[in-house]
């Protein structure tokens, strides 16, 4: 029934130890021997995502950057490419300066921000990513980025989510991928979004594809997918959008979802 399955990243296909165990990366390969796609729909950097996307084997195109960016990890060719307009891009500079926020964005893949500081060193030692200071950061808003990311209290964040979408306007799409992280991309940039791209690029229907995460950012992802499934760990708020609560991260919860409805489906799971 399911020919397509999009699978987060973070708290979704690795583990607290960052890492893809062999149980699930078993799993993947199942899958993809019963000729379903297994691609990933993550936040991060495809400089980033690429790294575990190769790890496991898949040779697919990946959705990147909340769906900004998907590309082929094969050749590298970019089929669907969003970007921030610019003066939403220089209007959050604004508000970021004048409020003393930290603000980093990402240019042709390289993750640039204003200041070294311990907010981008946490950042990157948690994506595995570097990263450049850029003192001219003004200029970096006139070039084509697919997200801004602020990073802040969340609790700061929830506030700050509504007057950003009321300054920014409906050309840009707002979300939270951990409480830290408040993202900004193009209004298509959802996982969502990308998810129905991928589809149809592959022929199938929304209707025989599968989407797991954790976060909020992944809201989108789930309500387009056929299939919604949130993991045991996932915010309330997800599981309660979700057709499916899975295992944790830490309990191979794409593992699970994998076997129970691609490997050996149950009549219940295919009515």
């Amino acid at each position: 029934m399911y020919k397509l399955i999009a699978i987060d990243i973070d708290d979704t296909l690795i583990n607290d130890e960052k890492e893809v165990t062999p149980a699930t990366e078993q799993a993947l390969e199942q899958a993809v021997a019963k000729g379903v796609i297994v691609t990933l729909a993550t936040g991060r950097a495809y400089a980033s995502a690429q790294k575990i996307a190769r790890q496991t084997g898949l040779n697919v195109p990946i959705i990147t950057y909340q769906g900004a960016l998907i590309k082929n990890l094969m050749d590298e060719k970019v089929l669907l490419e969003r970007f921030v307009p610019r003066e939403a891009a220089h209007k959050l500079l604004d508000y970021c300066l004048e409020h003393n926020l930290h603000l980093q964005t990402y240019v042709d893949d390289k993750l640039y921000t204003r200041e070294d500081n311990d907010k981008i060193r946490g950042y990157c030692e948690l994506n595995g990513t570097p990263f450049y200071i850029e003192p001219d950061f003004r200029s970096m808003m006139d070039k084509p980025t697919p997200k801004l990311l602020i990073i802040d209290e969340p609790s700061y964040l929830d506030e700050l989510g509504p007057i950003l979408r009321e300054l920014l306007g409906p050309e840009v799409h707002i979300t939270k991928s951990k409480p830290h992280f408040l993202e900004i991309m193009h209004h298509e940039g959802t996982k969502g979004h990308a998810l129905a791209f991928l589809a149809d690029h592959f022929g199938c229907t929304l209707s025989e594809t599968i989407g797991v995460g954790d976060s909020w950012n992944d809201r989108e992802l789930l309500e387009t997918a056929g299939l919604g499934v949130a993991m045991a760990n996932a915010t309330p708020a997800l599981k309660e959008i979700a057709d499916y609560v899975t295992a944790s991260n830490n309990e191979d919860g794409v593992k699970e979802v994998i076997e129970r409805f691609i490997l050996h489906p149950s009549k219940e799971s295919e009515e």
